[in-house]
């Protein structure tokens, strides 16, 4: 897990990851992920199968990276002028990505690769709910509770994606946003 982290940002190594990415997504479009291999990823990116394993360790782990990379923060959450409708732009938009069949898959992807994806990817929401936070502040509206909208309403949505139970639909997210604006 350490080479993970400790992977240069420039050269060889950016390209090798790169490519390698690169070529996870072209096989994800075309086929079924369970249908996919190491060495079939390795011939499409150019490199040697242990050259994957050695900086991801095994398939599952390079999809984990894949989709974390995906779903790093390309920009803040939208500034509507309020809190209130803030957090609800970043909500709505949150399930509807991650209910999507391409945010389902890497949900599942991240859960599979191990801790460290998973703490990225919790790393992000944070992120952008911290922004909201910090938004808030500085229009001198109430503290948003970042680890208690976690508890309340990211959770509940993660859980209903992953087990399928039930679609986190708008009205759905709105009574999660609701209850944790009451509480």
């Amino acid at each position: 897990m350490m080479a993970k982290e400790m992977i240069r940002q420039g050269g060889r190594s950016a390209r090798i990851q790169g490519e390698v990415h690169r070529a996870v997504q072209d096989l994800l479009t075309g086929m079924d992920r369970a249908d996919i291999t190491v060495p079939m990823i390795a011939e499409k990116a150019g490199v040697t199968p242990s050259t994957i394993y050695r900086r991801w360790g095994d398939l599952a782990d390079l999809l984990a990276d894949v989709a974390v990379a995906h779903m790093r923060p390309i920009s803040d959450p939208d500034d509507t002028g309020a809190m209130k409708s803030d957090l609800e732009a970043f909500i709505l938009q949150y399930a509807e990505e991650m209910s999507s069949k391409v945010g389902r898959d890497m949900l599942t992807d991240v859960l599979s690769g191990g801790n460290t994806a998973a703490i990225k990817c919790c790393g992000f929401t944070t992120q952008h709910l911290e922004t909201l936070r910090a938004r808030a502040a500085a229009r001198g509206e109430a503290d948003l509770d970042v680890e208690l909208a976690i508890d309340l309403i990211i959770a509940p949505i993660v859980y209903h994606i992953l087990f399928g139970d039930r679609e986190p639909s708008a009205d759905y997210c709105r009574g999660l946003i609701a209850r944790f604006l009451k509480a």
